[in-house]
């Protein structure tokens, strides 16, 4: 209780003036009290009693919370107030005070102090199984147990936590212990098996109540599943893993035999263990190998699955070849596999697998080329005389030069001394800036020294048993450089490439220098007037004046 009085006093005074004598009189009013009575322990959602005595008699009664939870009928009027103490989730200390206001007009105040204890009912746990849809469960279908029915008794309360547990059962893969429902395949199994799961629930008070169910899982008919994994796509040359370590088995122990059923026959390492190896073979297509791994329990008892393999030809790349085997930093050799300076040809490209790779010809590392004759049939490898070369990489048929003694124009049609100003006709390109060079300066002809000139010479002698041989492009003949023979005179083959001009015929200096032209011109925004060449004796390449004269190695696809 506490009291908090206001005390009022009247007092009234008579004065009589003048005249004869008078009399003097006082009037004083009792003070009020007020006593809201002693403070009191309930339990939530119980029924309690406040009774206010005000003093004196006949005033009104006035009751107001002060603090603490919110409870119903407040304010309200009258000396007694039956009340229900609120739901609530913690203890908590109600606080009511009641004014008191006497007929005379005097307002006294007191307060009372309800304490009032949380009485949590404990939550009630509910499992049900709510998949598969069709019961009973067969051998991997997903079962799904749920506890999303539990509930709390409290009516404002609600459930915060989840926790399962395995009693009892096989050994079983679960996504999570802690949402509210979990998931789990069907195992294999010989004989029908009972599995025990224990769920507790937790309120939002920290309540918690635990249940326990039991189900049946059902024999398997199959009691061995082999499984020799996903289907796998692979880069020639990458080491292919095999594995049937998820292939089931209702014994502790199983066995694994691998073989091969179709393709390129390989070598596979560890053929009796359940993972397995091998290397890709060198593939020109794309290429299907298939596999069968035989699963053997304990028992003897057996099953069978397969897995198909599909082999790439490794990428080329944005060139063919690089004829590189070592890996450089700025300005040594270093290690491949740099993190510093990755992806270097000799770590990743063809030349890196060079020593496996099955050619249909020769050439350096990863280079494969095959001589041809004049009617574009194939030679023996060691043919010293031979018109063209097949790329058995890109397929491209390349222009052998006729080998000259003598400096143009007194040189015949193909001579590797021959050079040429850029001059394509309108079907083959032709932009601003293309010039016919002069006829009987660079070259033999009686027309013109231009590109255009020269691919219809070759191409009216159906040479190498084609007539459409053209000036190749900026990527096509990047790709004959072997960058290797850096600080050779020509980093062309000459096994495969005899015959090749002096590499300063057309340099100003001393410095050598061997441009081959390109069909593609050099857009540099305003006159379009260079083409880009590759130097053969540097690799470098640069934008040049397409009335410059340069060298032409001419090419053609086969069957176009």
């Amino acid at each position: 209780m506490r009291r908090v009085p206001l005390l009022a006093i009247v007092i009234t005074t008579l004065t009589a003036c003048g005249g004869g004598g008078g009399s003097d009189s006082d009037n004083t009013s009792t003070a009020a009290t007020v006593n809201a009575g002693a403070d009191q322990q309930i339990i939530e959602k119980s029924e309690f009693t406040v009774v206010a005595k005000g003093s004196p008699a006949d005033g009104t009664f006035t009751w107001q919370r002060v603090s603490g939870p919110a409870i119903e009928g407040f304010p309200a009027d009258g000396a007694e107030q039956s009340l229900t103490a609120p739901d609530i989730k913690l203890d908590s200390e109600l606080v009511l005070r009641v004014d008191y206001q006497t007929t005379d007009g005097q307002l006294v105040s007191d307060e009372v102090s309800i304490f009032i204890s949380s009485n949590n009912q404990l939550p009630q746990p509910v499992i049900t199984q709510v998949a598969p849809e069709e019961l009973p469960s067969q051998y991997n279908d997903e079962i799904i147990l749920s506890g999303e029915e539990s509930f709390d008794l409290d009516e404002n309360g609600s459930i915060n936590g989840y926790l399962w547990s395995q009693l009892s059962g096989p050994d079983l893969v679960i996504n999570s212990y802690t949402d509210k429902t979990i998931s789990f395949n069907h195992p294999l199994l010989e004989a029908n098996t009972q599995m025990t799961w224990q769920l507790t629930v937790t309120d939002d008070e920290g309540g918690s109540a635990s249940i326990e169910q039991t189900f049946t899982l059902n024999k398997t008919n199959e009691i061995i599943v082999a499984n020799a994994g996903q289907d796998q796509q692979v880069i020639e040359f990458d080491t292919v893993t095999l594995d049937a370590t998820n292939s089931e088995v209702v014994t502790t122990t199983k066995q694994c035999f691998w073989q091969q059923l179709t393709g390129d026959v390989v070598t596979l390492a560890n053929q009796n263990q359940c993972i397995t190896s091998f290397t890709a073979p060198d593939v020109d297509t794309d290429t299907a190998l298939s596999f069968e791994v035989t699963v053997t329990d304990s028992k003897s008892r057996s099953d069978t699955d397969t897995v198909a393999i599909d082999i790439r030809p490794k990428p080329l790349g944005y060139i063919n070849d690089t004829g590189m085997n070592d890996c450089y930093n700025n300005s040594q050799k270093i290690n491949c596999n740099s993190d510093d300076f990755p992806n270097q040809d000799a770590d990743l490209g063809r030349d890196s697998v060079a020593n496996q790779l099955d050619k249909v010809g020769q050439g350096d590392l990863a280079f494969d080329f095959t001589k041809l004759n004049q009617f574009a049939d194939e030679l023996p490898d060691d043919a010293t005389n031979f018109s063209c070369v097949r790329d058995n990489v890109t397929g491209l048929i390349w222009e052998v030069k006729a080998a000259s003694s003598v400096l143009p124009p007194a040189t015949t049609v193909r001579a590797s001394t021959n050079h040429y100003t850029w001059y394509l006709d309108e079907g083959n390109g032709a932009q601003t800036g293309s010039v016919q060079g002069a006829p009987n300066s660079t070259c033999p002809s009686n027309t013109a020294c231009g590109l255009q000139t020269y691919v219809e010479e070759v191409n009216a002698t159906d040479f190498c048993g084609g007539t459409n041989w053209r000036v190749p492009t900026y990527t096509e003949l990047q790709g004959l450089l072997d960058y290797s023979k850096q600080g050779e005179a020509s980093l062309l083959s000459s096994e495969f490439f005899p015959n090749q001009p002096d590499a300063t015929q057309l340099s100003s200096n001393s410095d050598a220098f061997m441009p081959y032209w390109t069909s593609q011109t050099a857009a540099d925004g305003t006159s379009l007037s260079q083409a880009y060449i590759i130097d053969m004796s540097s690799a470098n390449d640069l934008a040049y004046p397409k009335n410059n004269t340069a060298f032409v190695r001419l090419v053609r696809t086969p069957g176009e």
